[in-house]
């Protein structure tokens, strides 16, 4: 038998590496998605055995995916145990949202100063939405308006880190993100608090962008206060 060219082998070589990380970054992609969107639940092990079957990639693939996880604080590893989806605290969710609210403000401030008039036509178009929505009662589609306007905000900032932290710090929410209005009236507050934002946005103020979200953010922060307090009813839940 002929022996393979030494070039050819080293390409060969190249390939399977190449091809072994887009499958060890697709499961790190599916495995993230999977804790961030809840279908793994908190405190949930994480075998790798299983995960190896399931993500379809080799038990060192798994071991270096789980290590990405926990060093974005999603999974936490113990000696002896394993790895499991880390459980976030009451209280530690409380300052994971008031950090988030900082970051969401600087965010807002650097949107009024990039936004471009497309951006701007669609957080009109999704207050529109919003308000339409709470008009008709609709609070899971307003929720789902919420959202997408926080996201353009961020997206419409232009400020990579601030993008990257804010995208992180969500992704440890899944057990607080719930899907109904906290209080009586808080939804139509919170239209006028986001009609504020865009405003500011819109007239290219930084400093009114950065006020009006550093506000709205602050009830959000104080909801999730009350919500994990010992008189807190089941019902009661968070949304930005």
């Amino acid at each position: 038998m002929d022996a393979v060219p030494p070039q050819q082998s080293v390409r060969t070589t190249a390939g399977r590496n190449v091809r072994g990380r887009m499958a060890a970054d697709e499961a790190y992609t599916r495995l993230r998605e999977d804790i961030v969107r809840g279908r793994l639940m908190p405190n949930q092990r994480l075998v790798e055995v299983d995960l190896s079957l399931t993500l379809g990639v080799g038990r060192t693939a798994v071991r270096t995916v789980l290590a990405r996880l926990e060093q974005e604080g999603l999974v936490v590893h113990e000696p002896n145990r394993g790895a499991r989806v880390r459980m976030v605290t009451e209280a530690e969710a409380l300052e994971i949202t008031q950090a988030r609210g900082a970051l969401e403000a600087l965010a807002a401030r650097e949107a009024a100063l990039h936004a471009t008039p497309a951006e701007v036509a669609f957080l009109r178009e999704t207050l529109a939405q919003m308000s339409a929505c709470l008009k008709a009662g609709d609070l899971l589609a307003y929720s789902d308006g919420n959202a997408r306007m926080h996201a353009k905000i961020i997206e419409a900032s232009r400020h990579q880190t601030a993008t990257r932290l804010i995208a992180g710090l969500k992704a440890q929410m899944v057990r607080f993100q719930y899907r109904t209005v906290l209080v009586p009236g808080r939804s139509a507050r919170s239209l006028v608090e986001h009609t504020r934002i865009v405003d500011a946005i819109q007239a290219a103020d930084p400093a009114a962008a950065e006020a009006a979200m550093r506000y709205h953010l602050s009830h959000v922060a104080d909801t999730l206060r009350e919500m994990t307090s010992p008189r807190a009813s089941p019902s009661d839940l968070v949304h930005f």
